[in-house]
Parts: C-alpha cells; structure tokens; sequence
C-alpha cells in the first residue's frame, strides 16, 4: 500500500515512515532558497502578502524591497500562486541572520509587526499537498538539501508527522490528527 485515506485525505506512506528535524545550524535555510518558485500560497495568503506595513518592509534586505516595489509579492505559475523570487533562487521574504536565512515574515509575526505567520506550505515543508483524485494528496518530497534533517531526525526519532504536527491541524484540524495517528498506531506500514 502506498497511501492511505485520512478522512478525506490521502497520505503517501513515505509522509507516515519519515523522521526529520530541521537542523538549521547545517543547511543555513536552504529550503527558503533553492528552487526555482517560491512557497505556494492560498488566496488569502497571497491576498495579505499584497498589503505590507512599511514596518516589516524595514527588516527585509534592500535588495528585497527594491524587487518588492518593482515587481510585487506574488507570482502566478500555471495558475497558482507562489511568494515573489529573486531570480528565480531565493523567497523575496528571506533575510540572514548568523550565516542561516530566515523568513522574514516569520519573525514580524513573531514580533508582532504582522497578523498572518509565513505560509502554511512553508510550515508543512517538507511535506506538499497535491491533488489526486479530487481530494488533498500529502507527499514527501525528499530534498538533498534536507540531508541533515533526515539524519537529526533518525538520531532524535522524530516523526515528519510530528514535526509538523502544528500546521497538519491547522490545515485539517486536530481531530484528523488524532486520526492519522491511531492509523499510524496500528498499521504495519510503521
């Protein structure tokens, strides 16, 4: 069995097996700049993005806000919607912070200079959510850039699931994970 139905939901069976933890201290961020597009957005993500307070304008690097002022937050890319790039690398929203790039929005929100946190896609990485038959398909996406996190993940036994256990029930609600978890409990996919 490669996936199973959570609800209304479909799992791969690679999200329930995997240990990962991000270890940020080895890949520097990397997730918020490798790629060629940014973080996919829903609409109300991209809706906020269009709406910055010259405050947090202010923490981002002035490369940043120049691209900003010229071309926007978001891009559209076959139809969908993703956080502005910088030649097609890293997410306009990064800064550094110690050597480690850091979301920007993230930290405002954290300040509270924002009222929305960076977008759930991020939170969920490495975890994508895609279609399949008509209902949310949950995949891992296994990124070299993500080596040390597998790794720190083995040697603490964290669970994917669990490490991004908070924005899986913002998404679908705690009682889904709840679910997901009994499932994981008694199935021999372990």
């Amino acid at each position: 069995m490669s996936m199973v139905s959570i609800g209304d939901v479909l799992v791969d069976k690679d999200v329930i097996q995997a240990l990962f933890s991000c270890d940020f201290h080895e890949c520097k961020g990397a997730c918020c700049v490798e790629g060629e597009l940014g973080a996919p957005l829903s609409d109300s993500e991209a809706e906020e993005l269009q709406h910055l307070p010259v405050e947090f304008l202010r923490m981002l690097p002035e490369k940043s806000v120049k691209y900003l002022n010229r071309h926007g937050s978001v891009e559209v890319y076959q139809g969908r919607q993703y956080t502005r790039t910088i030649d097609s690398r890293e997410c306009v929203f990064t800064s550094v912070r110690d050597g480690i790039t850091v979301c920007a929005i993230e930290i405002a929100f954290r300040d509270g200079l924002l009222n929305f946190d960076k977008p759930l896609s991020c939170q969920l990485f490495p975890i994508r959510v895609r279609k399949k038959f008509g209902l949310d398909y949950l995949v891992y996406e296994q990124h070299s850039m993500c080596r040390s996190a597998r790794k720190a993940g083995a040697e603490r036994q964290v669970k994917l699931i669990d490490y991004v256990q908070q924005a899986l029930s913002q998404l679908y609600g705690s009682d889904w994970i709840k679910s997901l978890k009994a499932f994981i409990d008694v199935s021999p996919m372990k």
